[in-house]
């Protein structure tokens, strides 16, 4: 991941370490209190290693927070964690770079995601065509990972059975109208991803809305990102914005609540889904 990454399981003890932020203690005081060495609490507080049990009740002791619902919210998330850590994705059979398979593995556990796309269509959408468009054009990645073609469109393809499946993945997208003149492979391309984005439409899992020109510009148009929200009590909301040579992740509390408060501004300007789908309509019959 880039420097400016969040690891989303450090929501694990996320609110304890608040606590100890404002209470002035260190890491080699929680090491103390752990009987763990400075490198451990590191790691643990970086989430890239679970949390037992009796080390979140130990940190809540040692932080002060007592109240029983806060301690058993992190509980609840430490052993969701350490669930997780043990599942084996489909995912796993490809050759995904590190920052996509931590996407992915998030993607598969969300329960909803919004996502806001300026320039391309969502990966959750894309046809394999489309896919294939992007891998194939230089100019549509900055950098190619090191994943073969087949793998990159064959595993786009697989993410998409999320919206059909019981429990179906809930999608929200606002796409703007310039990722719907630009594609990758020309017009045929163009001619079956939109037909397929108008069968997507109706599924009940997906909500479509498009963005167009006649909107006019907003302060977001530069980047897009998405926001996973997930069903485990107490889970934070996690933001993955990529750019072309860096990503970057926001999780919980301001900084995710800001994207969430974007996401209802762009949505509030877009077209509404019955509207997107009369827009999709006519670009079609232009192509």
């Amino acid at each position: 991941m880039g420097s400016t990454s969040i690891n989303w399981r450090h929501s694990v003890i996320s609110s304890p370490l608040k606590v100890a932020t404002r209470s002035g203690f260190t890491q080699p005081q929680a090491a103390k209190a752990l009987s763990v060495s400075t490198a451990k609490v590191a790691k643990m507080e970086g989430g890239w290693v679970p949390v037992r049990d009796p080390d979140i009740r130990a940190l809540c002791e040692l932080y002060g927070v007592h109240d029983p619902g806060t301690v058993g919210s992190l509980l609840e998330l430490a052993r969701v964690d350490r669930e997780r850590r043990k599942a084996k994705g489909w995912w796993q059979e490809y050759s995904f770079p590190g920052v996509m398979q931590e996407y992915i593995a998030l993607e598969n556990a969300a329960t909803t995601i919004r996502t806001w796309q300026p320039a391309f269509i969502p990966g959750l959408l894309q046809t394999p065509e489309y896919a294939g468009g992007l891998r194939e054009n230089p100019a549509a990645q900055v950098t190619k990972g090191p994943e073969p073609d087949e793998d990159f469109v064959a595993a786009r393809v697989a993410r998409r059975r999320r919206l059909k499946q019981e429990p179906a993945l809930s999608l929200q997208a606002v796409v703007h109208e310039a990722a719907l003149r630009n594609f990758p492979g020309g017009v045929p391309t163009a001619r079956a991803q939109i037909d397929e984005l108008m069968r997507l439409a109706d599924l009940p899992s997906v909500s479509l809305r498009i963005y167009p020109f006649s909107a006019g510009t907003h302060a977001v148009l530069n980047g897009s990102f998405n926001i996973m929200s997930f069903a485990a009590p107490g889970a934070m909301d996690v933001v993955y914005m990529e750019g072309p040579l860096a990503e970057r992740w926001v999780e919980g509390g301001e900084g995710a609540a800001a994207y969430d408060e974007l996401f209802e501004r762009i949505a509030e300007l877009a077209l509404d889904e019955r509207e997107s789908v009369s827009f999709l309509h006519d670009l079609r019959k232009d192509l």
